[in-house]
């Protein structure tokens, strides 16, 4: 009995080593003009809240396609990511509002 006991305890420690940890949110602002942190890591199943803290609109327009979320003034906007990589995106209004999105497995 003692063995599997210990067989189970094993199996318990193993189980949580492979649990995937839980995904994060990641707010980036969008205020006077700037996309702040202008550089952001995340990996794929993290929640992106972008949050337009100006009185216009703006969007976080990735230049590859991957996605496209508009920004109403003093609003926000959620984007889960879904594949890894690195990817520049920019505001479509504010072309000069750039950014870098750096995304793990």
């Amino acid at each position: 009995m003692p063995g599997r006991l210990s067989a189970v305890a094993t199996a318990v420690v193993l189980m949580a080593m492979v649990v995937p940890a839980h995904a994060a949110t990641i707010q980036i602002t969008m205020e006077n003009l700037a996309i702040s942190p202008a550089e952001v890591s995340a990996k794929v199943g993290d929640t992106i809240e972008w949050v337009n803290k100006d009185v216009f609109a703006h969007t976080a327009t990735a230049n590859n396609g991957d996605f496209d979320v508009t920004l109403p003034p003093k609003k926000s906007a959620p984007f889960v990511v879904k594949k890894p990589g690195t990817v520049d995106y920019y505001c479509r209004y504010h072309p000069n509002m750039k950014a870098t999105l750096k995304i793990g497995p």
